[in-house]
């Protein structure tokens, strides 16, 4: 009887460590994956920061240049908020095609970026043309 009592603590602290392996492990997934994401993320961010600053910088000289040729400063600053309204419309109505999909497969795409290399590693067939036997083979 001693045995099998033995037996069974064994197992269960097996189990015990197992699990916490497996706890620990998807913490340290996690932890890798949203860095990742959020690294990404952020280098976004940044160049999108950049680059509304050159926007800004080049609007306000365009509406400086079109305000020398209409004479009006405050008339070309009106026709570039018009410009801007007209472009925000169209992108309002695009907002699904050209800003949600992409973020959204961008996010994705990062999250399940190991589970997709693991499965096409598994998924990988055997083919015969891989098989070299000394013979010379166009690649």
């Amino acid at each position: 009887m001693s045995s099998k009592a033995t037996t069974i603590v064994i197992l269960f602290e097996t189990v015990e460590d197992y699990t916490r392996t497996t706890v620990e492990l998807t913490k340290l997934n996690l932890i890798d994956t949203s860095a990742d994401v959020l690294s990404s993320l952020i280098s976004r961010l940044k160049i999108t920061v950049v680059f509304a600053m050159f926007l800004l910088l080049l609007n306000l000289g365009l509406s400086f240049w079109i305000g020398e040729f209409l004479g009006e400063y405050y008339s070309s600053f009106f026709i570039m908020a018009t410009l801007y309204l007209i472009l925000s419309i169209a992108l309002y109505s695009f907002k699904n095609q050209y800003i949600k999909m992409p973020v959204s497969n961008f996010i994705i795409i990062k999250v399940l970026k190991d589970k997709w290399h693991e499965k096409k590693e598994r998924n990988k067939k055997f083919e015969p043309k891989d098989l070299n036997f000394g013979t010379k083979t166009a690649r």
